[in-house]
C-alpha cells in the first residue's frame, strides 16, 4: 500500500470516528478539513501542497478513473473502505491542482421518522405511478431521502426497481423487491443512455439520481406517464421553483405541451433543507406539494404562481410550506427561534428579503 493511500484511509477513518462529521475536504494551502454540522474544521495535519492533494486523490482511483479524470478534470465516484464506511467522492481540479470532497454514507438506510420526513412520504412511497421530485441544495440529504423511500418499497412490494446513480451511494440488498443499481461511468455511459433503454428492463420503479438536462427531464415525465413510479432529485429551492425549472428546461414553443404533460405525471414535490438543531446536530425542514386536481389545473393553465397558496392551505392533503415546517421545528424546540430569525425570517412577520424561502 502506498503512503498516499495509507494516509487517505487514515483521513477517511477520522471522518467516521468524529462525532458529527459528514465530509472530508482536501485543498491546496489548507490542512485536511472536516465538515462538522455547518462548520468547516481543520484536522491536526500539515498544510497540503499541490503534490500532496494530487497523490491523495489519485491513490483511490482505478486506472480507468484516472484516465477519465485527466480527460474531464473532475469525477464522481463511490469509495468503500472495508470495515469503516462507504463514501461519495468528488475529485475536481481548481487552479491547476486537485481537490477532493468525500461524504460519508451511513451503513444503514435511515427510516422516515429518523430523517424527519413528513408522514405523507409513506403515501408517496406507496404510489404505483407518477413523478416524485426530491429537491433542495447539494448536501441537504436528497439522496438519503430517496434511499429511504427505496428501502421502504423494498420491504413492502414485490417489484423491479432500476436505479441510475452518479455515483452509487447506498447499496441496497434484495428484499421483497429486486433492485438493480447502475452507476454512470461504470455500468452505463450516461443518464441519457440508461434512460433510453430502461423500459426494456421491465421496471416498476425507476430512480433517476439527478435531473440534469432536457433529456433526463423529458425521460422523467414520459416514463411517469407510462405507468411507472419515478423518483428523481433536482437542485431547486421550492416546489413552485421546481415546476418552473422543469418547464424552463424545454424550448419555449413547447411550454404548453410540457405543462399539460407535467399536470398529468407530476405526483409530488418535496423540498428539503437541513438546519442546525438546538443543542447541536442537524434536523430536516421540508416543504411538500401534492399534485391535487386544483394544482394540476393551475400547471396546465400556466398559473404556476398561484400554486403556493394551495400549498399553504393544503394541510389536509399532507402539504406544508417551508416556512410552516420551520415554525413547527421552532415550536417543538428543535430549532432556535433567534437563529431562524437571523437567517430566514422573524416568526409571524414578513419573509426576510433575499431568503431562499
Amino acid at each position: 500500500m502506498s503512503e498516499h493511500l495509507r494516509t487517505m484511509h487514515n483521513l477517511l477513518r477520522t471522518v467516521r470516528q468524529t462525532q458529527g462529521a459528514s465530509d472530508l475536504i482536501l485543498a491546496v494551502g489548507r490542512p485536511p478539513q472536516l465538515r462538522l454540522d455547518t462548520e468547516i474544521v481543520p484536522i491536526e495535519q500539515p498544510v497540503l501542497a499541490a503534490e500532496d492533494t494530487r497523490g491523495l486523490c489519485m491513490s483511490i482511483l482505478t486506472d480507468d478513473q484516472r484516465q477519465r479524470f485527466e480527460r474531464e478534470r473532475e469525477i464522481d465516484l463511490s469509495y468503500e473502505l472495508a470495515e469503516v464506511a462507504r463514501f461519495r467522492v468528488n475529485i475536481f481540479q481548481q487552479r491547476g491542482s486537485c481537490s477532493l470532497v468525500a461524504r460519508i454514507v451511513m451503513d444503514q438506510v435511515p427510516q422516515f421518522d429518523a430523517l424527519g420526513l413528513p408522514p405523507i412520504v409513506t403515501e408517496l412511497a406507496g404510489l404505483r405511478k407518477g413523478l416524485v421530485l426530491i429537491t433542495g441544495p447539494t448536501g441537504h440529504g436528497k439522496s438519503t431521502s430517496v434511499a429511504s423511500i427505496i428501502d421502504y418499497i423494498n420491504h413492502r412490494r414485490r417489484c423491479h426497481i432500476i436505479s441510475i446513480e452518479d455515483p452509487i451511494e447506498y447499496v441496497h440488498r434484495h428484499k421483497l423487491a429486486t433492485i438493480q443499481q447502475r452507476e454512470v461511468g461504470l455500468d452505463t455511459e450516461s443518464f441519457h443512455a440508461a434512460l433510453r433503454r430502461v423500459l426494456r428492463q421491465a421496471p416498476d420503479v425507476i430512480v433517476i439520481g439527478e435531473i440534469r438536462d432536457l433529456e433526463s427531464a423529458q425521460a422523467a415525465l414520459t416514463l411517469a406517464e407510462t405507468g411507472h413510479l419515478i423518483l428523481a432529485t433536482l437542485h431547486t429551492s421550492g416546489a413552485v421553483e421546481s415546476i418552473n425549472r422543469l418547464i424552463d428546461m424545454f424550448p419555449a414553443e413547447h411550454s404548453q405541451q410540457i405543462r399539460t404533460q407535467m399536470s398529468a405525471s407530476l405526483a409530488a414535490v418535496l423540498w428539503q433543507q437541513l438546519l442546525p438543531k438546538a443543542g447541536g446536530g442537524l434536523c430536516l425542514a421540508c416543504e411538500v406539494m401534492v399534485t391535487i386536481p386544483a394544482i394540476r389545473a393551475l400547471i396546465r393553465q400556466g398559473r404556476i404562481h398561484e400554486v403556493y397558496s394551495l400549498i399553504q392551505t393544503g394541510k389536509k392533503f399532507g402539504m406544508i410550506t417551508m416556512e410552516q415546517s420551520m415554525e413547527d421545528l421552532v415550536a417543538c424546540g428543535r430549532v432556535d427561534a433567534d437563529w431562524l430569525g437571523a437567517n430566514y425570517f422573524d416568526l409571524g412577520k414578513k419573509k426576510k428579503k433575499g431568503s431562499s424561502i
